[in-house]
């Protein structure tokens, strides 16, 4: 069984658990963009510890990504992927053989679960998401990208659950206090995803695609209930939608 559950997602921090079931659980962590104590606290609240994570993945150097993962590596020993970009944007931190380096293509074996990441565009310097597998269920995670080109949409196809940025709704961005430049930087092609750019992304991945968590969204430039409606529009009925929160992300969802 694989199944995945969001700790937090947006600008406060992002970090999602992903979990194989087999002889026995495997979890990956993708993204720490927490601070160890508020980790700690939201792992404890899902009956687990730090002890519980098998491995990390870091999409992007971005703060609100990369949080305490380097301390994190090298206090508790879990190997960490990411790709040669990120860890240069990381500032080059030193962890020796836990460090794994990656790439977009590449297949990322790790027993009870397969990795692949993909590139996407966004304004970092070697940015990946994910399309995770436990060899009979596929989820794909796809934020912080400015839009979704063919190759993106091909590395998707299959996944029965997708956590999806739905960051913004471009009339509240337009009218939001945000100054002229960071409003062009969210809105453009290598920014943030708005909610109907979103929702064409999940048409695209019709049929077999069961269940959507909306991740990402904006306190700011969006609305839960602007992101589940732009998705339930275009998947209707048949599609389970779920709206991860900032703070205390979402309940185990399982693919």
């Amino acid at each position: 069984m694989l199944r995945f559950k969001s700790l937090g997602s947006g600008s406060s921090g992002n970090a999602t658990l992903v979990e194989a079931t087999g002889l026995w659980p495997f979890r990956l962590l993708v993204d720490c963009g927490l601070g160890l104590r508020a980790l700690t606290q939201r792992l404890a609240n899902a009956g687990l510890g730090v002890q519980d994570i098998d491995a990390i993945f870091i999409t992007h150097e971005h703060g609100d990504h990369v949080g305490c993962a380097p301390a994190l590596v090298r206090r508790h020993g879990m190997p960490i992927w990411m790709s040669e970009g990120t860890w240069r944007g990381c500032g080059q931190p030193e962890l020796g053989e836990l460090l794994h380096l990656t790439a977009d293509g590449d297949h990322i074996d790790l027993g009870a679960m397969a990795l692949r990441p993909f590139a996407v565009p966004h304004d970092a310097r070697e940015p990946l998401q994910l399309h995770c597998s436990d060899g009979q269920r596929a989820l794909g995670i796809l934020t912080d990208l400015g839009h979704a080109p063919a190759s993106v949409l091909q590395r998707l196809q299959g996944c029965q659950a997708l956590l999806l940025e739905c960051n913004h709704d471009p009339d509240l961005l337009s009218s939001s206090a945000y100054p002229h430049f960071l409003k062009k930087r969210v809105g453009g092609e290598w920014g943030h995803l708005a909610n109907a750019q979103s929702a064409d992304i999940a048409k695209h991945l019709q049929p077999g695609l069961r269940r959507v968590l909306a991740g990402h969204l904006s306190r700011q430039n969006n609305r839960p209930e602007l992101a589940e409606a732009a998705l339930r529009q275009v998947l209707g009925d048949g599609v389970e939608i779920a709206v991860a929160d900032a703070l205390t992300g979402s309940d185990w969802l399982t693919v």
